[in-house]
């Protein structure tokens, strides 16, 4: 089964999950958060939260590539990781990156966070990125603070759309990266 064959039958529940999750258990759709800090509108909240997921997208991009040629446990996590990724095409990476970036934070930041907080939620979210090798504690360690900053962007505005949108982002532009690289 091709890995993007596996995402989808993983990460299609798990929105599912994710929706239902929010709606029976809390009252509330996914993507809103039960609170946020910001007092202002809704249309102001989802607009910061895209600036703010964008802007945290683009930095972790830019500087993927320093940090894989300055940091040895990123190259090495890199050269464990590029065999996974060397087989997708274009669509393929745009298409696991999409279905990834989109079910992970339903789960993670619009149905779990607001049961469980931020530490817990991201503490989770770092332990299911792992692998069987010592050098995934780096990815683990590496999706714990991304969730950290994921959560605040969700918590700050209550709303899903950017930590979705620099989710999505980041996948994609980092795949492409590894594949190419």
């Amino acid at each position: 089964m091709r890995i993007t064959s596996l995402a989808v039958a993983i990460y299609v529940p798990l929105s599912l999950i994710s929706l239902a999750w929010a709606w029976l258990g809390q009252n509330r759709l996914a993507w809103v958060g039960p609170s946020s800090w910001m007092a202002a509108s809704e249309g102001t909240r989802v607009a910061v939260s895209i600036a703010a997921g964008l802007s945290l997208a683009v930095a972790v991009v830019l500087t993927t590539p320093g940090l894989v040629e300055r940091a040895a446990w990123a190259r090495s996590l890199q050269s464990e990781m590029k065999p996974l990724v060397d087989s997708l095409s274009a669509v393929e990476i745009h298409a696991l990156a999409l279905v990834s970036g989109l079910a992970e934070e339903l789960f993670f930041r619009g149905a779990m966070q607001p049961v469980l907080g931020l530490i817990v939620t991201s503490l989770l979210f770092g332990a299911v990125h792992t692998g069987p090798k010592r050098i995934f504690i780096a990815w683990s360690i590496w999706a714990f603070v991304m969730g950290l900053l994921f959560g605040l962007i969700f918590e700050a505005t209550g709303s899903l759309w950017g930590p979705v949108l620099a989710h999505v982002l980041i996948n994609d532009r980092n795949l492409a990266f590894m594949k190419g690289h």
